[in-house]
C-alpha cells in the first residue's frame, strides 16, 4: 500500500462544495430547494453541517453548497442515495449547465476558505510550514499543562488525550482562523 492511501474510515471527514448557476427569476424557488434538501442531508449518518453562499462576485455569481460528512463512505452513502437524487432531479428548469463539484478530505480541508471553495489549494509545503507552527504552538503548551496533571496515566492514554485537544482544536478554533490570516500567503 502506498504512502497516499489508506484504508476506509481513516480518511476523515469529506468536505464538498457544489456551485451552480441558477436561472434569472428562478432564485426563491432554488432557495426553497436548498432548504429542502439541507434537511434531507441532515437526517443521515455523518452528516455534520451546512453552508450556502449566495451569488456573489467571489463566488462568479453562482450558489455554493457547501456540505461535510465525517468519513467518504458516508459522503457516498448520501451522494448516491435515492433521497438526493429526487431532490437533484427538481433542479430542472432551476438551473443552467451542470454543477462544478470539489470534494477534500482529510488535512486538506484545514486549508479551505469557505469564501471562495473553488479555489485553489495552497501549495504543500507551505501547509506543512503552517502545520509545523500551529501544531508546536498548541502542543507544547499542552504537554506543560496536561502531562503534570496526568502523570499517574499511562504513556498512551496521555499522548492521546493531547492529541485528541490538538485535533480539536485545530479543527474547530485554530485552523479556520490561521488560514485565513495567512490566506495571502498560502493561496498566493
Amino acid at each position: 500500500m502506498s504512502d497516499l492511501t489508506v484504508e476506509p474510515g481513516q480518511e476523515g471527514p469529506v468536505t464538498v462544495s457544489i456551485s451552480r448557476r441558477v436561472i434569472a427569476g428562478h432564485e426563491a424557488e432554488y432557495e426553497d430547494w436548498l432548504h429542502g434538501i439541507t434537511a434531507a442531508a441532515a437526517d443521515f449518518p455523518g452528516h455534520m453541517g451546512v453552508n450556502i453562499l449566495r451569488p456573489s462576485g467571489s463566488t462568479d455569481g453562482r450558489y455554493v453548497l457547501i456540505y461535510r460528512f465525517d468519513s467518504w463512505a458516508h459522503c457516498q452513502a448520501w451522494e448516491r442515495s435515492e433521497t438526493r437524487q429526487t431532490w437533484v432531479a427538481q433542479l430542472d428548469g432551476i438551473v443552467v449547465g451542470e454543477a462544478e463539484t470539489r470534494r477534500v478530505t482529510g488535512l486538506e480541508a484545514w486549508f479551505d476558505l469557505p469564501e471562495v471553495p473553488a479555489a485553489k489549494h495552497a501549495p504543500q509545503w507551505k501547509m506543512a510550514v503552517t502545520l509545523i507552527v500551529v501544531v508546536f504552538v498548541i502542543v507544547f503548551p499542552l504537554q506543560l499543562t496536561i502531562l503534570p496533571l496526568t502523570t499517574d496515566w499511562p504513556h498512551w492514554s496521555r499522548t492521546l488525550l493531547i492529541a485528541v485537544i490538538q485535533v480539536l482544536l485545530m479543527t474547530y478554533l485554530v485552523m479556520p482562523r490561521v488560514t485565513r490570516a495567512l490566506r495571502g500567503w498560502l493561496f498566493a
